[in-house]
């Protein structure tokens, strides 16, 4: 199975979810002619997310869903149409597995892989909304420490598009916790056909991407507490109402768009 649910209410009032929880790749695939120690590194998945997320949904009580494939496969974080869909060629490493296949190819990994993953996370929110109240979306990441040699000053980062409900929330209590938060650092959540833009942007459910260094969270131990401290801070923020209500702002890839159409 391309996709793995952790069980949870459905009445908890966040859904959890974990993209590159997984550096596994279906035995036809081989290692996509790559070495095992590739499949260690950040570009096959986010290392300490999987911990993160199964601590998180616990805590919670809360249903969780992941993947089971690794991203060097097809990446399910990526819009349909997203030339990085399929990398042949991340952090250095040539994939060769992936160097040469086809559009035939991409669409068959896109309809055994990527599809069943979006499709699984919307049946668990329409079943969550049905329930009641409207849940909430976590999507949970990780980030390397040290990027084209330049070395990444946050902790952890809090990625969103426009809607602020929980993010605007959880930074600040980052901070006052003191850990360097980046915010929309290293990367922006504004992006057009990722998981939360589906899920979150689009239905209007208010959502939140979270990255945690990963020499952080490379140790199970580590990657449990990390669960535990964003529990911690999360618990006050997913009590407030606004974040269990349906309301839709507008992403900053279309403002960006609009903008330059003027």
């Amino acid at each position: 199975m391309p996709i793995q649910t952790i069980p949870g209410a459905l009445d908890a009032g966040v859904l959890f979810l974990c993209d590159h929880a997984s550096n596994a790749l279906p035995s036809d695939y081989g290692k996509l002619g790559l070495s095992e120690a590739h499949f260690q590194r950040h570009i096959a998945y986010d290392i300490g997310a999987e911990a993160m997320t199964r601590q998180l949904a616990g805590r919670f009580a809360a249903p969780a869903v992941m993947t089971c494939f690794s991203r060097l496969l097809i990446d399910p974080n990526r819009g349909a149409d997203d030339p990085t869909l399929v990398m042949r060629l991340s952090d250095g490493a040539l994939i060769p597995g992936n160097a040469r296949i086809d559009a035939a190819e991409v669409d068959k990994r896109r309809r055994q892989f990527w599809q069943p993953y979006r499709d699984a996370t919307r049946a668990m929110i329409d079943e969550m909304v049905a329930k009641g109240p409207i849940p909430a979306v976590v999507s949970m990441h990780s980030f390397t420490p040290v990027w084209k040699g330049s070395p990444r000053p946050w902790d952890v980062a809090v990625l969103w598009d426009n809607d602020p409900r929980i993010a605007k929330h959880l930074i600040l209590a980052l901070r006052k916790a003191g850990l360097v938060v980046g915010d929309n650092e290293p990367y922006d959540g504004a992006l057009e056909g990722d998981t939360l833009f589906e899920h979150g942007t689009a239905r209007g459910l208010a959502h939140v991407l979270i990255e945690v260094r990963q020499d952080l969270v490379g140790a199970p131990e580590d990657a449990k507490a990390w669960g535990d401290r964003l529990a911690d801070v999360l618990e006050p923020i997913l009590r407030l109402p606004e974040v269990h209500q349906i309301e839709h702002f507008p992403s900053r890839v279309h403002l960006r768009k609009s903008a330059k159409t003027k």
